[in-house]
C-alpha cells in the first residue's frame, strides 16, 4: 500500500499532532481511547512525526480530552435521537468511528479542501456521513448543513488558531442557522496561549494561537443564545478519572497539582460545554 504523502503547513500542520497522540495512546495497553482508526491512519501516512515530539504524557492528555468530548457527543446524541453532529475543524480526526452513532443521525466533518480530500482517502464512507471541504470562517459552508434538528458542535483544538474575531462572528452565524443546541470544546486564557505557543510539538509547525477566552461566561455576552453549561478546568484533578491522571508521568501529575493550587494557573483552559 502506498503511503499518502502530506504537506501541511501552520495551522493545518496542528492536526498531526492529535491524530499522533490519539494513534500513540490506542496502542498503549491501557488505552482509553482505543482509537484503531487513527492507529491505523497513521501507519498510512508519509510523514516524519518524530519532528512533532508528542510524548507520552501528550498522548495521554489528548486522550482524555478527545474522550470527555465523545461522552458529550453520545449523551447528546442519546438524549437526541435525530440529532445533526457538526464536527469543526475535524482535520483527520475519527470521532465518527469512535462515538458509531446509528445510521439516521447526520454527521458533517468540516475541514479545508486538502485536508479533507486527505480524510477521503484515509477513512472509509459510512451511511449519514458528509465532509465539507472549506474553512470554517467562510461564510457559505454552512448552506450545506440542513437546520431542521437539534445539533451538537464539537470543536477540539479549533478555536485558538482561528483569528480572534472571527470566533464570535462563527458562532453566532452557527447559533442564527441552527435551531437547538449545544457547543462543545476546548479554549485557554491568554496565559494559556501562551504557554501553549511553547509546547515543543506546536512549536515544530510554526502555527500561531489568537483567540483566548479569560472567562467562559465572556461567551455568552459576545453570542447572546449561548448559555454556559458546563466548565472543566484543564487542572482540576477532581474533574477527571483518577486512574487516567494516575497514568501520567510523576512531573505531569505535580504540574496539575501545582497548576490547580494557584487560581490564576487553575484556570489557563477549559472543557466547555454551551446550550443554545
Amino acid at each position: 500500500m502506498t503511503a499518502e504523502k502530506v504537506s501541511l503547513t501552520g495551522e493545518k500542520q496542528t492536526l498531526l499532532i492529535t491524530l499522533y497522540a490519539k494513534a500513540g495512546e490506542s496502542r498503549l495497553p491501557d488505552s482509553l481511547l482505543q482509537d484503531r482508526f487513527a492507529a491505523e491512519t497513521v501507519r498510512r501516512i508519509d510523514y516524519d512525526f518524530s519532528r512533532l515530539k508528542v510524548d507520552r504524557d501528550m498522548m495521554i492528555g489528548v486522550a482524555m480530552r478527545a474522550h470527555i468530548l465523545d461522552g458529550w457527543t453520545r449523551d447528546f446524541i442519546a438524549r437526541h435521537p435525530d440529532a445533526t453532529v457538526l464536527h469543526l475543524g475535524c482535520g483527520l480526526d475519527s470521532r465518527i468511528f469512535r462515538v458509531d452513532p446509528a445510521p439516521n443521525i447526520r454527521w458533517f466533518d468540516v475541514d479545508y479542501p486538502e485536508v479533507v480530500t486527505l480524510h477521503r482517502k484515509l477513512y472509509p464512507e459510512r451511511d449519514g456521513y458528509s465532509l465539507i471541504g472549506s474553512s470554517v470562517t467562510d461564510p457559505k459552508w454552512l448552506a450545506d448543513v440542513p437546520a431542521d434538528r437539534p445539533t451538537i458542535v464539537i470543536a477540539e483544538g479549533l478555536f485558538p488558531y482561528l483569528p480572534a474575531d472571527e470566533v464570535p462572528k462563527l458562532l453566532r452565524r452557527l447559533t442564527a442557522h441552527l435551531p437547538s443546541g449545544e457547543l462543545v470544546f476546548d479554549g485557554y486564557s491568554r496565559l494559556g496561549l501562551e504557554l501553549i505557543s511553547w509546547q515543543p510539538s506546536v512549536r515544530a509547525t510554526g502555527a500561531r494561537l489568537h483567540w483566548a477566552i479569560n472567562d467562559p461566561r465572556d461567551l455568552e455576552r459576545q453570542v447572546p443564545r449561548l448559555k454556559l453549561q458546563t466548565e472543566l478546568p484543564a487542572y482540576d484533578p477532581e474533574g477527571y478519572d483518577p486512574r487516567q491522571i494516575a497514568r501520567l508521568s510523576w512531573a505531569a501529575r505535580l504540574t496539575i497539582l501545582a497548576f490547580a493550587a494557584v487560581p490564576a494557573l487553575g484556570r489557563i483552559g477549559w472543557l466547555l460545554r454551551f446550550r443554545f
